[in-house]
Parts: C-alpha cells; sequence; structure tokens
C-alpha cells in the first residue's frame, strides 16, 4: 500500500516549518477556493486524457470521456485503457502518482517557505524562472533513466513555482488570458519586468485592494512577503495578509489571489485557472520531449503490475533460478499484448561479494534475456549480500511494488536490516522471500574452482530476520524444498496485477490459537487466503457455516495448496460476499494474508496541520505519545462509506480508532489521539454499494508503519552534480533521555558518503550533524539516488530515518532549441484524398546545442525518415522526409535535443476554399523564399496567440530565422496565392 506518500515525498523535501499563514495558494484543502492539490491534480488528468484521447483517435478508436475540471482518476483510467477486457482496472497506481505530485507540491511550503524565487515573491521573476526551467529538465533526463518517482518529485516542487506566478503577480491583473509561456522557455528574455525603483502599487482603501495597483504601470511585477520585517522597495506592492509585515507599510494591502479571501481574491478563479493551463503546457512540453509511453508512465496510468526480482546467483541457485525464469516466462507470454502484460520489470542479481546491477525496464524481452543470462556459480563463504541487492530494487522499484527474493543463504550485510526496513516503510513496496536453503545442501565452488558440497542449511535464527522484514513489508517467508519451489511461485502469479488488495493481514509470534474475522464485500473477485508458519492448523467457515479444514486439498469452499512452510487457499468464486472466519493455531510461529482483487483501494498520508488550519505533509515517523492527523483517498470508491479508520497492532489486537472528517468525495481527515509505541497498520472499514447490493467493506495496508521519540529534519537539494561534492545538514532531534545517538547513512548505489558515526544530544534537546555525498563523475543525468540517514537511541533502540532521493544532473548550458527549416512540399492532390499522397522535406538544427536525440511525428498519419549531412559551416543537419496520404492534410514534427529542449514544426496542404475544375485537377509550381520573425517576444499584459490560414500553410517554432525554397502541385481549380510559405513561430 502507498501510506507513507508523506515520507516518499516530505523526506525528500525536508521538515516544515510552523508559520502563521501560507504565503501560496492553499496546498491541500481550502473551503471555496482551489488549492496546489486540485491545480496540480486538475492539470494532471486533464492532460493525461488528452493524451490518452489523441492516441485513441490515432489508433481509430473512440474516446468519449469529457475533458474537464471534473475528471476523477477511475474515469481517465478507464477511458485510456485501450482494451475492451472484462479484467478490472485499479486507478491505485495513476491516483498515487498525482498524490506524489501534489504532496511534493504542497512540502514546498514548508521546506521553502522562506524562498521568494519559489514562490515568485519579491519581484524575483529571473530566479523563479530558473527553478523552473532547471526543474524541467531535471523532470525530462528522470524520465529518460525510467526514475519516474524522482520525476515526479521533481514535478511537483516545480508545480508549485509555477503555480504561485499566477497568484502572486499581476500577470492576471495586467489583463492576460493566456499562460505566461516564456516561464518554461529560457532561451526567450523575461521583457517588460518593473525594475526596483519603479512604483507598482497604492495604499488599499479601508482594506479595499481592488484598486491598489497603479494604473500607469504596465510591467510585471509581484508582491513582497516577509514575516519579521515590514520593509520593502517604496511604492512596491505587498504580498498581502495578516502574516505580512511589509502589507502594513505604504503602500498597504496586497495582490495575493492564494484563495477568495485574499487581498486579490476576486481574481482567484482567473488566477487558479491560468495555473492550471500553465500546468498543461509544462506537462505537454514535458511529454513532446519524452514521449506518450514515457509520459503515461509518468503520470502513473498502468494497468498491471510490476514483476521485480532479486536473486541469490551463486553455486547452489541453479534450481532457483530456473523456477524464477519459469514462473516469470509464463507470465510474460500469457499476458504478452493484454491489460494484464507487467508494466515494468525489475532484476538485481546477487552474490558475495558483488550485487547489481539494476535492471529496470519495460521490455520483456530484455528482462527475459537478463534474467536467462544468470549463471549459479561462486559465491565463496556462505552468507551472501542479500539485503544490498534488496536495498537496490527497493530503491529502484515503483512505489507498492511486490518483490521476490530468492535465496537459500544467510545475509552477510545483516547490518542493512534497519535501513532495508526504512525503505520498505518508505517505498510501502512488500518483500516476499522464497528461502530454500532449510531443506536441502548447498552446493560450492571453491576459489581453486573444484566442486564440492557444503552442508549450509538456514536455521532458525538466519530465517528470522527475512520473517522480519516480510512482516513489516506485508509479505511473507516461505520455505520451501528446491524440488517443489515450482509449486511456491504460483504467489508470483496471484500478485502479477494492480487491482491486488490486501483485506487482511496478521503476524503471531508465539503463536496463539485464535479466530479472524475476514469481511468480503460485492467488489472482490479471485479471493485468496495465505498461512505460513510451523505446522499451521485450521478451519475455514463460510458467512452460511460451511467449513473446511486445512488437511482438505479440495473442498466446498476452496482449493488448497500446501508447499512447504506455504499454505496457499484459493476460494471457490460462488457465493464469496459476507463474513467469513477461520480459526488457526501453530506450533511456534503462523502469518495469516488475505488478498483479492478490486477496483476498490485507499492511500494514506501522515499530515499536520499549520496555525492557518491547511495541512501539508508530516515528515517520517509520527511522534509516538502525541496526535496526528491522517489524509486518506479512497481509490476507485465513490460508493464507498468509510465509517472506521482503525491504526491496529501489527503483532496483536489491539486498536486505535480515529476520528473522520470528510474533505471531499474520497477524501478523509482522520484524527488520531494518541501514537501507539506498539507497529501498527492501517485498517479502513465500511460500506459498499454496488447500485444492487449494500455490503460490509474492509481493507488493510500491508506495510506496517510505526512511530518514534525522535526525528530527523533537514533541507536538501533536489539534484546533485557528478564529481561535487554535496553537503547536506541535518538536525536529530529527541523527546526522550539523552545519549550518544548512532548515525548511520547509505545510498542505493554505493556512492562516496561520510557521515559522523553518533551525535550526542541532552534529554529532549537536538544536535545538528553533516552528510557529504559524491556522485562519482561521469554519472549520467537523471541517474535517481536514495539517501539514507538513520539515528538510533543508545539504550531503548528507537530509531528513526531520512530517506532523500537526488536526480544526477550535469549542468544544462544548452538553453537552444532545435530549428525547423522546411526546404520542399510537394502535394499532387486529386478529389479523392486516398489515391495519393504528398511529401514534405525539413532540415532540422540544433545549432551549437547538444545535438538533435530524437525526432517524431506529434500529429499526422505519414512515415517518417531520417538521415543526418553536416552543413558547409560545420553543423549537423538532421534531414527529414515526410510522406502522407492526401487524406492526411497536416502534420507537426518534434524535435527533441539531447538535453529535452523541444522545437516543432507544423505544416498543412489545406485550402480555405476551392472550385472543381471541368477536369477535376489544376496543378500549380512555385519557389519561395522567405524569413520567419519569431512571435516569442513575450508581451507582458497582452494574450498570447497566433493564427495562420494558408492554402499551403507552414509553422516553424522556435527559430529566429529561417529560409527554404518549395515546390508544390496542388489539385485545385482556382489558384489561391501562395502568400509568404514561411509563418511566424507560434507564441506559447
Amino acid at each position: 500500500m502507498f501510506a507513507g506518500l508523506a515520507v516518499a515525498i516530505f523526506l525528500f523535501w525536508g521538515i516544515r516549518f510552523n508559520r502563521d499563514e501560507v504565503a501560496a495558494f492553499k496546498p491541500l484543502f481550502s473551503t471555496g477556493s482551489l488549492t496546489h492539490r486540485d491545480i496540480t491534480q486538475f492539470a494532471m488528468l486533464r492532460k493525461t486524457a488528452e493524451v490518452c484521447r489523441d492516441i485513441a483517435i490515432a489508433q481509430g478508436r473512440d474516446f468519449t470521456l469529457p475533458i474537464n475540471n471534473g475528471l476523477t482518476s477511475s474515469a481517465v483510467q478507464k477511458a485510456c485503457s485501450s482494451s475492451a477486457s472484462s479484467s478490472i482496472l485499479s486507478s491505485f497506481s495513476f491516483s498515487s502518482a498525482i498524490s506524489m505530485t501534489y504532496m511534493s507540491n504542497a512540502a514546498i511550503d514548508g521546506v521553502f517557505f522562506w524562498s521568494a524565487a519559489r514562490h515568485f515573491d519579491d519581484e524575483s521573476f529571473s530566479e523563479g524562472r530558473d527553478l523552473i526551467t532547471s526543474a524541467v529538465s531535471s523532470v525530462k533526463a528522470s524520465a529518460k533513466q525510467g526514475s519516474y518517482i524522482s520525476a515526479r518529485i521533481t514535478l511537483g516542487a516545480l508545480c508549485h513555482t509555477l503555480q504561485d506566478f499566477y497568484s502572486h503577480s499581476n500577470w492576471v491583473e495586467l489583463g492576460n488570458s493566456a499562460p505566461f509561456s516564456t516561464l518554461i522557455k529560457p532561451e526567450l528574455p523575461l521583457d517588460n519586468v518593473a525594475d526596483l525603483s519603479t512604483p507598482t502599487c497604492k495604499a488599499c482603501t479601508d482594506g479595499n485592494c481592488i484598486y491598489n495597483l497603479l494604473p500607469e504601470n504596465k510591467k510585471l511585477t509581484s508582491g513582497y512577503f516577509s514575516l519579521y520585517s515590514s520593509k520593502k522597495p517604496a511604492g512596491k506592492c505587498s504580498h498581502g495578509g495578516s502574516a505580512d509585515w511589509t502589507s502594513s507599510t505604504d503602500p498597504t494591502g496586497g495582490i495575493n489571489k492564494d484563495d477568495i479571501s485574499s487581498s486579490h481574491g476576486f481574481l482567484h478563479p482567473q488566477a487558479a485557472d491560468l495555473a492550471i493551463r500553465a500546468t498543461m503546457d509544462m506537462l505537454e512540453d514535458i511529454r513532446m520531449a519524452i514521449g506518450n509511453k514515457p509520459f503515461l508512465q509518468l503520470m502513473g496510468i498502468s494497468q498491471t503490475s510490476v514483476l521485480a526480482f532479486v536473486i541469490d546467483t551463486t553455486g547452489s541457485m541453479s534450481d532457483d533460478i530456473e523456477a524464477a525464469k519459469s514462473v516469470s516466462f509464463s507470465i510474460i507470454d500469457s499476458r504478452r499484448g493484454t491489460p494484464q502484460e507487467p508494466s515494468e520489470y525489475i532484476l538485481v542479481p546477487f552474490n558475495d561479494p558483488d550485487f547489481g546491477p539494476l535492471t529496470r525496464t519495460d521490455n520483456a524481452d530484455i528482462f527475459k534475456k537478463r534474467l536467462s543470462s544468470l549463471t549459479a556459480d561462486g559465491g565463496g563463504d556462505f552468507p551472501e549480500m542479500c539485503l544490498s541487492g534488496l536495498l537496490l530494487a527497493l530503491a529502484g522499484a515503483p512505489p507498492s511494488s511486490d518483490i521476490f527474493v530468492f535465496t537459500d543463504a544467510t545475509a552477510k550485510d545483516s547490518e542493512l536490516g534497519s535501513i532495508v526496513q526504512a525503505m520498505i516503510e518508505r517505498t510501502k513496496s512488500t518483500v516476499t522471500f522464497m528461502l530454500t536453503g532449510s531443506f536441502s545442501y548447498r552446493r560450492r565452488r571453491a576459489v581453486s574452482q573444484s566442486q564440492q558440497f557444503t552442508s549450509r542449511s538456514l536455521f532458525q535464527s538466519d530465517i528470522q530476520l527475512y520473517r522480519d522484514l516480510a512482516h513489516v513489508s506485508g509479505g511473507q517467508t516461505i520455505e520451501v524444498p528446491k524440488s517443489t519451489l515450482s509449486q511456491a511461485t504460483a504467489v508470483i502469479t496471484d500478485s502479477s496485477t494492480s487491482a491486488l488488495v490486501t483485506v487482511l493481514q496478521v503476524v503471531r509470534s508465539p503463536a496463539i490459537a485464535e479466530n479472524f474475522s475476514i469481511v468480503l464485500d460485492s467488489s472482490l473477485s479471485n479471493v485468496t487466503v495465505y498461512i505460513t508458519g510451523d505446522s499451521p492448523f485450521f478451519t475455514l467457515y463460510s458467512p452460511t457455516g460451511v467449513s473446511q479444514s486445512g488437511s482438505m486439498a479440495d473442498g466446498l469452499l476452496g482449493s488448497i495448496l500446501t508447499v512447504g512452510n506455504l499454505k496457499r487457499i484459493k476460494l471457490n468464486t460462488e457465493n464469496q460476499t459476507g463474513e467469513w472466519r477461520i480459526s488457526i493455531n501453530a506450533t511456534s510461529f503462523y502469518s495469516l494474508k488475505v488478498t483479492a482483487e478490486s477496483s476498490v483501494n485507499f492511500l494514506f498520508n501522515f499530515v499536520e496541520q499549520s496555525q492557518s488550519g491547511d495541512f501539508t505533509p508530516k515528515a517520517n515517523r509520527p511522534f509516538i505519545g502525541r496526535n496526528a492527523t491522517l489524509f486518506v483517498s479512497v481509490t476507485g470508491g465513490d460508493s464507498v462509506t468509510v465509517t472506521d479508520v482503525l491504526l491496529v497492532e501489527a503483532s496483536g489486537s489491539a486498536v486505535v480508532n480515529g476520528s473522520i472528517k470528510a474533505v471531499g468525495t474520497t477524501d478523509l481527515l482522520v484524527n488520531i489521539d494518541t501514537i501507539p509505541e506498539w507497529a501498527f497498520v492501517v485498517q479502513l472499514r465500511g460500506l459498499l454499494n454496488d447500485s444492487s447490493t449494500v455490503s460490509r467493506f474492509q481493507r488493510q495496508s500491508p506495510t506496517q508503519q510505526q512511530g518514534s521519540k525522535l526525528t530527523i529534519k533537514a533541507q536538501p537539494s533536489s539534484t546533485i552534480e557528478p564529481g561535487i561534492p554535496l553537503d547536506l545538514n541535518f538536525t536529530l532531534v529527541n523527546n526522550a533521555t539523552g545519549g550518544n545517538y548512532t548515525i548511520r547513512a547509505r545510498t542505493d548505489r554505493n556512492f562516496n558518503v561520510s557521515f559522523p558515526n553518533s551525535l550526542f544530544i541532552g534529554a529532549e534537546g537536538s544536535a545538528q550533524g553533516t552528510v557529504t555525498l559524491i556522485a562519482p563523475s561521469g554519472t549520467d543525468s537523471g541517474t535517481d539516488v536514495t539517501l539514507t540517514i538513520e539515528a538510533e537511541a543508545p539504550v531503548s533502540g528507537d530509531s528513526n530515518y531520512l530517506a532523500l532521493r537526488f536526480t544526477v544532473m550535469n549542468k544544462v548550458t544548452d538553453l537552444s532549441r532545435p530549428v525547423c527549416q522546411i526546404v520542399r512540399i510537394k502535394a499532387d492532390c486529386p478529389i479523392e484524398c486516398s489515391t495519393a499522397s504528398w511529401e514534405l522535406s525539413a532540415n532540422l538544427t540544433d545549432g551549437n546545442g547538444t545535438g538533435i536525440a530524437k525526432v517524431s511525428i506529434n500529429s499526422g498519419n505519414g512515415s517518417l525518415s531520417l538521415s543526418t549531412v553536416m552543413s558547409e559551416d560545420g553543423t549537423n543537419v538532421t534531414v527529414v522526409s515526410y510522406n502522407a496520404s492526401c487524406c492526411s492534410q497536416d502534420v507537426e514534427l518534434v524535435a527533441v535535443d539531447k538535453v529535452g529542449n523541444v522545437g516543432t514544426c507544423f505544416a498543412s496542404i489545406r485550402s480555405p476554399s476551392s472550385t472543381i475544375s471541368p477536369n477535376g485537377s489544376t496543378s500549380i509550381s512555385q519557389t519561395q523564399s522567405t524569413a520567419a520573425v519569431p512571435s516569442e517576444s513575450a508581451s507582458v499584459g497582452t494574450s498570447e496567440s497566433a493564427s495562420v490560414s494558408h492554402s499551403v500553410s507552414t509553422s516553424i517554432s522556435q527559430s529566429t530565422t529561417a529560409g527554404y525554397s518549395a515546390s508544390y502541385s496542388v489539385s485545385y481549380s482556382m489558384c489561391v496565392a501562395l502568400l509568404g510559405l514561411l509563418v511566424p513561430f507560434l507564441y506559447g
């Protein structure tokens, strides 16, 4: 379950500072106003729907979903599905991606509250634009590497700054009805900005600030803001509001449009609408740079799960590797081309002393090739680098993945257990260990390469670490002989669905005889019960009283697979809805897990309330003994009524009930009076109305959470430059006794990290430390790295952690976009358009930039061929030849350079009017050369628009000058004069 988005996001950005008022669109909630959450969510839903619509049209499919601010993730997910399959579609990953993005957006108000540039305060337009454009480059680079988590975190922060421009500047007041596209185009000048000596405001009258902007000022300005000083430049506008001390200095008042009650709140709807459209424009720029498929992956549109393996490759693992190959190949081959095909594949091998590399791909054939290349060999001594490999997989896999670890050896790197646990909590991924060492001898190859056999059975003390980590994640520890491992891999097939939900999971160690209630609602299908443990005995009871014992392989209630310490019960499909019961006992330990497929699931995040009343994401683990607030979103659950949100003891029966406040159709704020000392899972209960029946509803987060009496705060950078040390200052705060606290720090990619081994803190005190991180020179831009900092108390063992994601980025100096030069258009199109075709030739160049990386067709149904030549001045020229049916009259080409700058090239053979001649065809041939004048002058105070109407038209974006000669043959009875084949660039 993606319960820890607050950890995944806010631990990246650091810890928020308390303040009296948020100086931006409200982060998450605001009555009657649009928040950063709303704006980001609306933009992502609308842009995703637009991309899916364009794909559907290009494929000849219908797309009937209206695109507006009323979209839901479930509706968009369904509309984006290209299959008419009756399989269950889950919007969980889509909702998770949106939630991750807007949580990262909201976190900026905490971590970077004091940064004028991140909010476009104090007329910091150049600095704000630099933040936006560098973040756009980072998102593109991360997406190119498949690092979608880092991309979403950066995207959220980017959205915050971009959206605040429309609330904090006078762009709306200047009469603009379109977004200011210069903010995402670093090659364009920021013109018409008020300088420091230009007065921009006058005092508000009796608190009325409608007319406080000076009418003679037509330049761009924004409000000044400070919590502690009333000083500002003479004649300048303030942000406004009770927390802004500058607003009491003449000229008094403010101009922000953060909500409807703000100084310029009467313009809040217009500002919010422009912020939505600007966010969509920025998303479109990213889409054109990375392509449709990666863009939809960035948005979280995925109908399936991730197939993720961490495999021991030492000499005794041949059977295990073959079992992993068999089950994965079966899943791939049986689901290829269907909605159930895995959306991504993860593979990490390990042995001793090596682990990795990480393979992360959406190409099933690449995954099969990498998996087939694994060989069982070597390994040296018995323990292996299991946790190092698992840590790499946890950082590389998408959140809420199911990861399967194959090994028959103990972990040589067991000291990483606490950091692995932190990563599990952070990513909310489920880890299942497939252990064969308890039942077999390990075959080893010594250094001398001679064959020998060594007795290497796993003891219970060895297995306990794996059990503990599986327990924390909501996974299982399955112990089987190598000969029957292939049967146990059925659990992998079971988990290979995006619609998998957890209904119930409990662990009992030591074992006690106990009865459990299993509530199944009408949305559930493929219900499966898993029991692992030492000789577990159980009996299952249906809602009607029918029973089946665990010794009956096939009964009235279901079929039971017994292999090793695992019992897997697949319920029969008839009459599943209602309250089931199961009684279990075992000799020492057992776990019970109930899963099913359903479109209804939930997300949750810990949030904290500022003094202004709004909420922002909370960092790491909540404080034990204090109150806390959960933000819960039910996905795919418009028909669900949640009646209870519970913190349930992970290894017991204790419960803490939360008080619920609805803040939307599917969103809840849940107040928890006291965070318990024991680890817990979050459980939802309620009612589900499926139009015909009302049934009881229950869902549970598989990954457990826990509180702490200490916390770690930091304010990191989002990027790190290769070869340049990055110093990260952090603060450790405790709410308990003092002493020397152990500090540990590590990255998932083994980058060089230095840190203090311990910090001394007094009782309820704090201490500061510094971690220095270095990414190796030559690391590719877009590579993501996760740094985990852990602090452990001296006596109690209480710990907390800070998990931070960085994107490795080389400095981007290429700010210019590729240039398109139309060379020739030839069209000889008769009345019956399907019988002929037209051709376009164009030259694409990147000047002194990084060079053209790819060219694609953004719109148009034709074929594209590319070649590269060298111009007389030594410039590389990409020569484009495009051919299309005369029925496809428009084309837009997209050229992307190696750092993600996007240039577009549009051409059309449409005619505004025509008269058919007696013979049905008239030919014209014309050669013309023109220079294009760019329309990217970014005039502040006017709407940005451009329109073109020609019988044969071309539009070349992002070029200052261009010339070409063209030959045309157009079949119209009257010749329409071709005036200016080359038209100005489209603005925006």
